[in-house]
Order: C-alpha cells, then sequence, then structure tokens
C-alpha cells in the first residue's frame, strides 16, 4: 500500500477541494476563513483553492466554510476529485506531512525545554501540550515520523511529574 492509500479514508485519490473568492474588505472575515482552514490542515493547491483528503468530517467541515463565505459574501465551490497523477497526489501528501512534522517538532522542543522547569510551570506546560498534540492530530492526515517523538516527549514530561498529569 503506498502512502497516499493510508489517508483517513482508506483510498487513494478521494479529496475533498474548496475552490473560494472573499470579499477584500473587511479583511477581519478572510483572515478568519483562512485560520480556519489552516486548522484544519489543509493543502493551498493556488489562489482560492485547497484540498483535504476527503472523509466524513472533512467534507462536512469544507462544506461548513463554504457556507459561511457565502453568507459573507463570498462565493465557493466544493470539489470531490482526483489528483492528475500519483506523484501530484504525492507531492501534496507530503507538504501536509512537513506541515505538520514541523509542528510535531515545536511540541518536542518545548516538551523538553520543560522537563527543567518548576513544577507548576511544567504543570502547564504538559497541559498545553497535551492539548497541542490533540489539535495537531486531528489534522495530520499523514503523519510524520515526528509525531511519535513528540509524544514520547509529551509523555516523558508527565511521568517526571505524575502528579501534575492532565486528566
Amino acid at each position: 500500500m503506498s502512502e497516499v492509500e493510508t489517508t483517513v479514508t482508506g483510498t487513494a485519490g478521494q479529496w475533498v477541494l474548496l475552490a473560494y473568492r472573499i470579499p477584500r474588505q473587511p479583511s477581519t472575515l478572510r483572515i478568519s476563513i483562512w485560520r480556519k482552514l489552516d486548522r484544519l490542515g489543509v493543502a493551498r493547491l493556488g489562489d482560492g483553492l485547497v484540498a483535504l483528503p476527503a472523509d466524513a468530517r472533512t467534507r462536512e467541515q469544507i462544506d461548513w466554510i463554504a457556507e459561511e463565505i457565502g453568507e459573507m459574501g463570498g462565493s465557493s465551490t466544493v470539489w470531490l476529485a482526483a489528483a492528475g497523477s500519483a506523484a501530484q497526489e504525492k507531492d501534496i501528501a507530503a507538504e501536509m506531512r512537513q506541515a505538520r512534522a514541523a509542528e510535531y517538532r515545536a511540541v518536542l522542543l518545548q516538551a523538553e525545554t520543560a522537563a527543567g522547569a518548576r513544577p507548576g510551570e511544567r504543570s502547564r506546560t504538559l497541559k498545553r501540550l497535551q492539548a497541542e498534540l490533540r489539535r495537531i492530530g486531528r489534522r495530520d492526515y499523514f503523519p510524520p515520523a515526528d509525531r511519535e517523538a513528540a509524544q514520547r516527549a509529551v509523555r516523558a514530561l508527565a511521568e517526571e511529574s505524575p502528579s501534575e498529569v492532565a486528566r
């Protein structure tokens, strides 16, 4: 099975695309949509064109954003599509994997830094990093090797101070 075939859907080639236009003013509306798309972990294919591996959850999320764009006076179209080639799909998956890898490396670094902190600070950092791992995991469609290292570092931080573990 190829790395692309290990998407959340288990099927290679199925992507949900959002083509959109948002009014330039007020800019806060555009920024709000960009942030929502970033939280989903979309692949940016071009100006106003983003993609996610297709499953029920990603389709629903994209549909909600498309509806919101319409409510703010913009226009959008949701598509189900396949990449033109396996190489193109592999490139999109690699781009998404690299973005998550950078986020996991940041968590790893913060966990390692927090290991030497005072108990109260370590506890706050632990809770924040556990929440961050959950957020990253929701948009991690092609898990990088860095994921396991970050999870181990956060577990190690929790084990250093078991009474501080968030439940």
